[in-house]
């Protein structure tokens, strides 16, 4: 079950810039062979993680998107007890062959894919925190164990491999304590000015930096404005400069007189809810008037 990819460690890619303490947290989960946790606020590119590591350790990724209404089983197996039954109806259509054998009627989860994938895999549980509360426990033991049965055919499916699991959560809801003790945890912070010139470099080479100053300074004001309901993310700012980019916004746009916060051209591309920017456009008509 050893796989020469254990003993590689991840050390960035081109196309993601990873903190030295994120590249240490990849690498102690594969070490310690447990799930990596990774929280943060949206945008600050937790699924991207687990996508890039992969391709840095050129590993295939299976992902499990999680929805409000995904159950821990649709990731192991379900059965189709609906379409047996269809098909047991007009069984004069093969004589009945296919109905026989169950295993026409199981169908396999992301789980199921990466235990019985032939080499090891990266599987990203993506937003585990929006299913319900009891979804974690539920997954508890597979996780640990790296086997589950199924009782339809009676056979218990293990792991030939055992995939690096990323799980990401955004806080909705607080995690079981028996689940987080199964993981090694990372939160990635907000990027510091610097880290963001960096991302910002992989996304747009070549970017004039009196734009990309400007465009950071008013980035950073709006971000540090009290009582934001949805604080811009790295996300937001890479479009925002797409967009300045596309529409060829000049630097004077940007730029404010006496240090002064100014509402940016395409600030919906930053601020993404109406109480938000009504907050935005007090703080500046506030500051004009008390010049």
């Amino acid at each position: 079950m050893t796989h020469q990819n254990e003993t590689m460690k991840f050390k960035g890619t081109k196309n993601y810039v990873a903190t030295q303490d994120l590249m240490l947290s990849v690498n102690a989960a594969i070490t310690l062979k447990r799930p990596l946790l990774i929280k943060g606020e949206p945008g600050t590119g937790k699924t991207m993680l687990a996508e890039e590591v992969a391709d840095a350790l050129n590993m295939p990724l299976l992902q499990w998107h999680i929805k409000s209404t995904t159950k821990a089983q649709q990731g192991l197996y379900e059965y189709d007890a609906v379409s047996r039954l269809r098909d047991s109806q007009l069984a004069d259509v093969d004589g009945g062959e296919r109905v026989k054998n169950i295993h026409n009627y199981i169908v396999k989860g992301v789980l199921w894919q990466a235990f019985s994938a032939q080499e090891q895999v990266v599987l990203l549980i993506d937003e585990i925190d929006k299913a319900d509360i009891e979804f974690p426990n539920d997954l508890l033991r597979e996780i640990d164990r790296m086997e589950f049965y199924v009782y339809e055919t009676r056979e218990l499916i293990q792991a030939r491999h055992r995939p690096l699991v990323f799980i990401t959560s955004n806080n909705e809801k607080e995690l079981p304590d028996a689940f987080l003790r199964r993981c090694f945890f990372h939160y990635i912070k907000f990027p510091d000015a610097q880290t963001m010139k960096s991302i910002v470099d992989v996304h747009f080479p070549g970017l004039k930096q009196e734009l990309l100053t400007a465009a950071m300074k008013t980035f950073y004001d709006v971000r540090n404005l009290p009582g934001l309901k949805k604080k811009p993310s790295t996300s937001e700012l890479l479009d925002w400069l797409k967009l300045l980019l596309a529409e060829d916004i000049p630097l004077s746009a940007l730029q404010t007189q006496e240090d002064k916060v100014a509402v940016p051209p395409l600030v919906g591309a930053l601020l993404k809810n109406e109480q938000d920017v009504t907050l935005f456009e007090k703080l500046v008509f506030m500051q004009r008037h008390n010049r």
